[in-house]
């Protein structure tokens, strides 16, 4: 049951909560021991509370998980977890999560509760909403990024990465609809109600408002943001952002990212270079320029 339970936890989607680590990273304080251990610290509580919030939310679409094509091989949809199992772990994380937080930081505690409470709302009530259910998944990155500021004394982070984040995650998420639309195909509003509200070609026009701003916004940032390197440095991280939402676009139009695209992303070998070299571009650029 232990084995089950770890699954349903989804480790593998913790990967979203390395948004924590932004304001340490951006704010020039990564090697510093201090602020590294309390975001450290961060990380590791959100990935309780967003393991919380996917036990909850399989909890509610038990249902509907049987009937889809991939979602029926989840630990509670097989009926490899016992509900109560993971109810009983679903209100022990949240609760750790929330307690652990607070000695943190109290701000950071009230982020984490925001982030429970809007998440119980989407996974009973407003995942049935066409457009509102792919904002308030963006808002789960946004407010991970501010989770992160909340950890640390800030003094170089912009908000242009509070819009950065929010067009990116937007992106991630009409690309993710777009996915179990090609996946169910005319079955998908039987599987996900909302998916009755969306066609292909209105999330293919989404995923191009979003893409492209998000692109322009990040470019933006690079030559207009306070505290970057005068020397404009840090424009020389657009290509492989460029990149990876070219790579990212091309899975999901493909049809190597049905169902699941982020985790998908995981597996994508171009992708992980990618990300990898973006991030060592950072780091360089802040902190060896």
């Amino acid at each position: 049951m232990i084995k089950h339970l770890i699954k349903a936890m989804r480790p593998r989607q913790w990967t979203k909560n390395s948004f924590v680590f932004f304001a340490l990273i951006f704010d020039k304080q990564l090697f510093l021991r201090e602020p590294f251990l309390k975001t450290l610290g961060g990380f590791i509580l959100f990935c309780l509370i967003s393991s919380a919030v996917y036990l909850f939310n399989d909890l509610a679409d038990i249902e509907a998980d049987r009937k889809h094509p991939e979602k029926k091989r989840r630990p509670l949809a097989s009926g490899k977890l016992p509900v109560n199992a993971a109810m009983t772990a679903a209100f022990v994380l949240a609760a750790l999560s929330i307690i652990l937080g607070y000695f943190l930081t109290p701000a950071f505690a009230v982020i984490i509760v925001i982030y429970f409470i809007v998440n119980l709302l989407y996974s009973n009530w407003l995942k049935h909403v066409p457009i509102l259910d792919v904002l308030i998944v963006s808002s789960g990155f946004v407010l991970r990024v501010a989770a992160g500021v909340t950890l640390i004394t800030v003094e170089r982070f912009s908000p242009w990465l509070y819009m950065i984040t929010t067009l990116f995650s937007l992106y991630i998420g009409f690309g993710k609809r777009r996915a179990e639309m090609n996946l169910l195909e005319k079955g998908a509003g039987s599987h996900r109600r909302v998916l009755d509200g969306y066609t292909i070609p209105l999330l293919d026009q989404y995923i191009t408002i979003v893409s492209g701003m998000t692109i322009v916004t990040y470019s933006l940032y690079t030559f207009f943001a306070d505290n970057l390197p005068e020397n404009h440095t840090m424009m020389l991280t657009i290509p492989f952002v460029v990149y990876g939402i070219f790579r990212y676009l091309q899975l999901i139009q493909t049809g190597n990212a049905a169902g699941a695209p982020d985790e998908v992303a995981l597996k994508d070998r171009p992708l992980q270079v990618t990300v990898l070299l973006w991030g060592l571009a950072v780091i360089a650029v802040f902190y060896l320029s």
